[in-house]
């Protein structure tokens, strides 16, 4: 599996250390997003705002690359996401138990960095994780 150095880096350095000023070097200034949670933001400073949002609520927050091919300026990535549930998250209060779920993901770049990010997720097995979580 060859993984696209700009996909590569969007979660390795932005998601997962939490380097946010890396999206003027990654993403476009109108970066288009919709993330796996259904959050659609236009532009950096709004991602980053809502990247700000997930890591408060996910600690230790993990975007794993389980398979990525790539094709002139596209690249689809299959995923999983994790951390600790330790803010309010999807309307749940915190847990402090590890979480997860899958998604995947469809990126297009251009002029050297990612334009647009439209991320599917696996809400449904992630709510009733939540949901085990607070009952337990």
């Amino acid at each position: 599996m060859t993984i696209p150095r700009l996909v590569e880096a969007f979660y390795a350095r932005i998601w997962t250390a939490g380097d946010l000023e890396a999206a003027s070097e990654l993403l476009t200034e109108d970066f288009l997003f919709r993330g796996s949670l259904g959050t659609e933001t236009r532009g950096r400073e709004a991602f980053k705002s809502y990247a700000r949002s997930i890591r408060a609520s996910l600690s230790d927050y993990r975007c794993e690359i389980l398979d990525c091919v790539g094709e002139q300026d596209r690249a689809f990535a299959q995923m999983r996401f994790s951390g600790v549930h330790t803010g309010v998250f999807r309307g749940f209060q915190p847990t402090h138990k590890h979480v997860h779920w899958l998604g995947a993901a469809l990126f297009r770049f251009k002029g050297g960095a990612i334009a647009e990010l439209w991320v599917l997720g696996d809400l449904y097995g992630l709510d009733a994780l939540l949901k085990k979580n607070e009952a337990t």
